[in-house]
C-alpha cells in the first residue's frame, strides 16, 4: 500500500467477470481504481481441453500469478478451476495471493445445516469439493456440489439471460431439496443470485473474495 492507495489485482478467465468485479466492489465500498484486472481466458481454455488442472497448467497459472504480485497489494485468482494454484505459490508471492471461492467457502460452510454448492463447469466440480469440504470440516455444515447441465454452454454461447436463469433454477432446486444455503462457487454467476426465490440469497464469490481481500491489505498495512 503506497500512499494509503490500495490496489487490488484479478486475474480472471473470462472477460464478463471484470464488470462483475466492479459492480461487487462497488457494493462494498470499494473506489473507482482500487481494482485492477487481466484476462487469461486461455488457462481455463486449456483446462477443459484436458478436461482438469493438470501440472503444466498449474505451472503457467502460477507463474502468471506471481508476474501480477508486483506494485500491487493483493492478488485474486477469480476462476475456480484453477484455484488450487494458489497454494502451490504461497511461499513464493510477496504480498497475499488468494483464491476468490476461498472466503465463499468458509461463509457458506459457517451457516451449517445442508450447504450446495453450485458449478457450471465441469472442471470446476473437483476443486469446489475439495475446497468446501475442508471449510466443512471446521463447521457442523454438510457439503453437497452439484453441476449445472447445460449452463456453461449457455455462457459459452453469450446467452448470459439463459446462464443466469439455470443457476437460479438449479438454487430453488437446491432450496426445495433442503439446502440451508446455497452457494453460487463461480464467479460468472453471481448475477443469479437476484432471481432465486425459495430460500436466502445465494452467497456469490466475488463480494466475498474481495472483502478476504481488503481485510487482508489492510491487516498488513
Amino acid at each position: 500500500m503506497k500512499d494509503n492507495v490500495v490496489n487490488i489485482t484479478c486475474l480472471h478467465t473470462a472477460e464478463s467477470n471484470v464488470a462483475v468485479f466492479d459492480a461487487a466492489a462497488h457494493a462494498l465500498g470499494i473506489p473507482k481504481g482500487v481494482l485492477r484486472h487481466e484476462v487469461r481466458a486461455e488457462l481455463l481454455a486449456a483446462a477443459e481441453a484436458a478436461g482438469r488442472l493438470t501440472p503444466e497448467i498449474v505451472q503457467v497459472t502460477g507463474s502468471a500469478l506471481l508476474g501480477l504480485c508486483h506494485d500491487t497489494d493483493a492478488v485474486i485468482l477469480t476462476c475456480s478451476t484453477l484455484g488450487p494454484t494458489v497454494s502451490t505459490i504461497a511461499g513464493a508471492a510477496g504480498v497475499p495471493v488468494l483464491r476468490v471461492d476461498g472466503a465463499l467457502a468458509e461463509r457458506a460452510a459457517s451457516v451449517g445445516g445442508k450447504v450446495i454448492a453450485l458449478c457450471a463447469v465441469e472442471t470446476t466440480v473437483a476443486p469446489t469439493t475439495e475446497l468446501f469440504a475442508e471449510a466443512a470440516r471446521r463447521s457442523r455444515a454438510s457439503v453437497e456440489v452439484r453441476l449445472v447441465a447445460g449452463a456453461w454452454a449457455l455462457f459459452k454461447a453469450g446467452d448470459s439471460d439463459g446462464y443466469l436463469a439455470a443457476i437460479a433454477n438449479a438454487a430453488d432446486a437446491a432450496y426445495d431439496d433442503g439446502a440451508s444455503i446455497v452457494a453460487l462457487a463461480q464467479a460468472s454467476m453471481a448475477g443469479a443470485a437476484g432471481f432465486v426465490k425459495k430460500g436466502p440469497k445465494p452467497m456469490s464469490s466475488p463480494t466475498a473474495g474481495l472483502a478476504a481481500a481488503m481485510e487482508r491489505v489492510l491487516q498488513r498495512s
